[in-house]
Formats: structure tokens, sequence, C-alpha cells
């Protein structure tokens, strides 16, 4: 069947935004259905024929598309995430890059037959990791933060120092044919494309940190300066010595994010967009190019060779690159688990097999090293996305899941929310500049944060591990409103609050809704209104819904006020009530309301002693 290339191009967008979604919902990495569903378009139904579709600009916009990527996952790369790990990190890319190397390549050559020069080649490619896999990943297994920083690291590090090595398996190919002489010209080959990479992604990350600085740049043009900066010195870069784009863009992303004073919140945010789209289209793309007779030839060889990938390769590589560092045992078994194969491997594959077919004299199994390559892709990455957060909660290396709660504020109708939520199962995090205000939660046993939650010491130090939500309690509506802002990456935009304000109902004084997140609990519960009713001896209490005992019958109760702050559904999730979304309750649930009595002089000495508290 033959579409149009407005309808392949529109078939790639929904079927990788399908594939996206389906992977946020079953918390898999992306890569498994986007590269299925490239298979099924492209060999298996015939509805996608890149070659066909892009010419002979399908090359040269795969090479620009991972050197966004690759820019992408090197501005995440944090020096101060690193402390304690820099040794560990540089065997990994190094040593443990140079161990599966070769092991790969022996077994390329006893178990696939390939002459040695290609198997060099493809265990130049298989050596990398990636960003691509690894960080969806890591989002579903959620390890301990030493193994996480780890991976993640080692996965955008080793994507250009693999794109290398394959370079220099290719020159041995064909530049040097192998002799002894032809071996030296190539490592010398291998070392100026290092080096110019390397100089022209210092200079390229000068020049924008400069820019960025002096506000040379309107906001609106940040992104854009920097996309184009990237394109720029990518391209350059491979004109002066080929294939050393990927060492400038990822140099530059890690110096960059570092530089001090040089603000890249909002640049990687839009990178980030810009890389889901790439990295969607790019596996779809490159996975319709296959043949399904070049992946049936292959047989039980690339079961074989998964093997060897997983469990020789990696555990071997692993062992080596962690003696002696302060990682136990639970640890490193995890990183022996965890190295799925993404896109660098993906497309530097397809490229260098299309150059070598046009080679004369080329060596002989050329057709099988892209169909190999994704086999050994999709072999890591089904393996370990269905395996690694089972073996890390047994191991006992995996996070919490994000069940707690970060709040800003240590007042006292924080403390009082706080603790409610602490006794009834969810952990909770209080941020106050206020020393009295932490030291009371201390007493009343919460966790606290002394420092202001959008500082630049909240960035190195706030320990997030196990929270999924946020809740601006602070009196302050404007701090409420720039950690809504500050964490709505974290936490995503669903699960960031903050409380209604008296003026929310005059828009010259309101923050708008887009800044502020969701209004917790309901429009008119302000924090003052809060307050006061925990003055007059309101108290936080959970009850129970039945089919008879309804929501509505619960509201309906008399002889008191009731403020519905949350609900408990029956797996125990925590839900939010706010202005603009209500949970759907039913039978099995428990709500966590505020609730006042009314007319009742047992509670004056409660409420006597909420004041005392509250003034204090």
């Amino acid at each position: 069947m033959d579409l149009g290339i407005a309808l392949q191009l529109a078939l790639i967008t929904a079927i990788a935004f399908v594939c996206q979604w389906a992977a946020w919902r079953i918390k898999l990495p992306a890569i498994l259905p986007l590269l299925l569903s490239g298979i099924a378009i492209g060999p298996l139904l015939g509805l996608l024929d890149p070659n066909e579709m892009f010419g002979d600009l399908l090359l040269p916009g795969v090479s620009l598309a991972v050197a966004i990527i690759l820019f992408e996952g090197a501005m995440t790369l944090k020096l101060d995430e690193i402390k304690g790990l820099e040794t560990t990190v540089r065997r990994l890319v190094t040593w443990g890059a140079l161990i599966t190397w070769a092991v790969i390549t022996t077994a390329a050559v006893y178990i696939v037959e390939m002459e040695f020069e290609l198997a060099l080649l493809f265990g130049a490619l298989v050596t990398v990791t990636g960003p691509t896999v690894i960080v969806p990943l890591l989002r579903s297994v959620r390890p301990v933060a030493s193994v996480s920083r780890l991976l993640r690291w080692e996965g955008i590090v080793i994507d250009p120092l693999g794109a290398l090595l394959a370079v220099l398996a290719y020159e041995l190919i064909v530049v040097a044919g192998g002799p002894a002489g032809g071996i030296g010209h190539s490592l010398w080959l291998f070392l100026q494309t290092i080096f110019l990479g390397a100089a022209v992604g210092l200079v390229a990350a000068w020049a924008l940190a400069e820019l960025l600085k002096r506000h040379l740049v309107p906001e609106f043009l940040r992104s854009f300066l920097v996309l184009s900066a990237v394109v720029a010195q990518f391209v350059v870069s491979n004109e002066l010595k080929e294939e050393s784009g990927l060492v400038a863009v990822t140099v530059c992303g890690m110096v960059l994010t570092n530089w001090r004073g040089v603000r890249t919140e909002d640049i990687l945010h839009f990178k980030e967009n810009l890389s889901v789209i790439l990295i969607s289209g790019l596996f779809i793309v490159l996975a319709a190019r296959l043949r399904m007779e070049e992946i049936a030839a292959l047989g039980g060889v690339a079961l074989l060779m998964l093997c060897v990938v997983q469990f020789i390769a990696r555990p071997l590589s692993v062992i080596v690159s962690t003696a002696g560092s302060s990682l136990n045992w639970r640890e490193k078994a995890l990183l022996s688990w965890v190295a799925p194969r993404g896109i660098v491997a993906a497309a530097i594959s397809a490229l260098f097999a299309e150059r070598l077919a046009q080679q004369p004299g080329a060596p002989e199994g050329v057709a099988t090293l892209v169909p190999l390559t994704f086999m050994m892709i999709i072999g890591t990455v089904s393996l370990q996305s269905l395996t690694a957060r089972a073996l890390a909660k047994r191991l006992d290396v995996a996070e919490p899941a994000p069940r707690g709660v970060f709040i800003v504020g240590a007042n006292p109708v924080a403390r009082a929310i706080g603790t409610a939520l602490q006794k009834y199962g969810y952990p909770v995090l209080l941020s106050d500049s206020s020393w009295e205000m932490i030291r009371s939660a201390r007493m009343a046993g919460l966790g606290t944060f002394y420092g202001n939650p959008v500082s630049a010491y909240a960035d190195q130090s706030l320990d997030l591990v196990g929270l999924g939500r946020l809740m601006g309690l602070s009196q302050r509506r404007e701090l409420n409103a720039l950690a809504t802002m500050r964490y709505r990456l974290e936490f995503g935009e669903q699960n960031v609050y903050s409380l209604a304000s008296p003026t929310d109902s005059d828009e010259k004084h309101t923050v708008a809704p887009e800044h502020r997140g969701g209004t917790l609990f309901s429009a008119d519960l302000t924090y003052g209104k809060l307050a006061s009713a925990l003055s007059k001896g309101a108290e936080i209490k959970r009850t129970k819904l039945t089919e008879e005992f309804t929501f509505d019958s619960y509201m309906a109760t008399s002889e008191r006020q009731i403020w519905p702050l949350f609900a408990i559904d029956t797996r125990e999730r925590l839900h939010v009530f706010t202005e603009e979304v209500q949970p759907r309750l039913g039978a099995g649930w428990q709500i966590i309301s505020l609730v006042l009595e009314e007319d009742n002089p047992d509670k004056k000495e409660t409420a006597t002693e909420s004041a005392r508290a509250l003034s204090a």
C-alpha cells in the first residue's frame, strides 16, 4: 500500500505519540513499542519506506537528531550530583567500555562468524547504553541515588565515546585495513577526533554562556539560540573532522549546564520536549528500514549474542569498574543488570552500514550489522524493562514509591496537615526559612528542610526521595507560586498545589492559575480560614465511607462544620480535594477532613491549646 509523504509523516507522528503515551501508562521505556511499531508499519505492512520518503536527507537528518538528543542529555549532568562517584564513572566509560567492546567483539567473531574488523565495529556499537533508554527505565525502576546517578552519567558520557570507538573500527576497515601501521594511523585519527570535538564544544559553551549571562538575547529567543548553536557546532566540527560533532555537542552541554551564573532550566525544558519528538520519530523510521528476511536469518545467533551482552560483558565490566568503590554488592548487582542499548547504537549502525555497503571490498556480513544491533536493542530493553524493578526491590536498592508530600511552610496549618498525613502513612517534608517554625515541626516529629525551597542551596541539598506531591501552605502566596513553578517538572503539573489567597477574587492581585498549580481544598479555604478553624478547636479526622454512609451523608451531618481535605482510595492512594478536581468517591474510601464541632463546651480547652500553638 503506497501512502503519500504527508500521510506517512502523519502516521509517524500519531504512532509516536500513542507509543509514548502507552509507555507512560505501563511504565516501560518507549523505545520498545516504538521499535515494534516501526517494524510493523515498515517491513511487515509496507506502509512506510524511509529511504524512499526522505532520500538523501535521511542519514544527515538522523545525525543531527542524535546530536540534539546527546546535547539535551549532557545538560542534565550536574557535577555536584556525582561527588564521590567520579572514579567509578570514569572507569565505567573507559575500562568498562573497553572490556565490553572486547567481549562482544570476540563473541561476534565466534558466534556470528563476522570478520574481525566488522566484529570490532559491532562491538563498539553495542558498547553504548544511552539516555534515551536509561532515563525512562530509571523512572520506573527508581533505584537508590548512587545507582541512578551512575547509570545516567554512564549512559550520556559513553554515547559519544562509543560512537568514537565505532569510528576507530570503521577507519580500521576502510582506511587502515588492519596492519600495524594502519592501526597506528587509525588511533591518531581517533585522538584527533576527540580533541578537536572537545575544543569546538568548549568554545561553543563559552560563547553561549557569555551571551546568556549578559542577557544579549531576549528571553523568548534563548532556546532558539542554543538549538542553532548545537546544530552549527555539530556541522562545523564534522566538517573539520568527520564524526567529531558528537563529542562537541556533549562537551558543550556538560560545560554549559555547570557554568556558574548561567540559567539553563528553561532551555533544558525546551530540549527535553524536542528530544522526545526526535527520539520517537527516529526509532520508528530506523526500525522501518529493517527487512524481515534479515531478522529471520539471524535465528538463534541473536539470542546467544544477547546472553553474552547481558550475562558476561556487562557484569565483567561492572566488577572491574566498581572495584574499591563505596558501592555495596546489591548496588553492583543492579548495575550489572541494567544497561539497555539506545538510539546512538541504532543510528550509528545504520549510518556506517550504509557507508560500508558503498565501499569496494567491504567485509562480508555487513548486511547483518543493522538487524543484529537492533535485536540487541530490543532484547536488552525488553529483558531489563520487565525485570529491573523486581530485581531492585529484591536487592533492596529501590527507592520507595513517591507517596510523600513536600509542604512549603512549617506554620501551624502546615504542621497540622503534615501531622495528619504522616499519621495516616504518608511521609511529609516541611520547608521553611523560619527557625522557630522548623523547630516546632521537628518537635512534632515531622521531616524538615531549613531553608527556602527555591534557593540554590535547596537545588543542591533537598532530598525529594519518596515524595510525589508539593503543597504550598505558606502564608506567603508568592512563595507558594514560585515553589509550584519550580517543582512543576519534578512532580508533574497535576501534583503541585497551593492555597487560595484572600485576593483570588480580584484578578489584579491574583497569581495566574498556570503559576500556582491546583487550588488546595477549595477557593474559599484560605490560610486565614484554616488557622481560624484550628484555633477554635477544629481537628483533622479520618472517616470511612460505606454503601449506606456516602459522602453526601457524611457532609450532611449536623452540628459541625466539615472541610474535606484528602481522600484515600481502596488501594491506599492519596487524592487531594481541589477547587478544580474532586475525587470520585465510593464505598471503602476514607475521607480526611478538617472538622469543627459547633457549640460544644468540651472543645473549649482544645481551642485554648490550639490558640497557644498558633501564637507560637
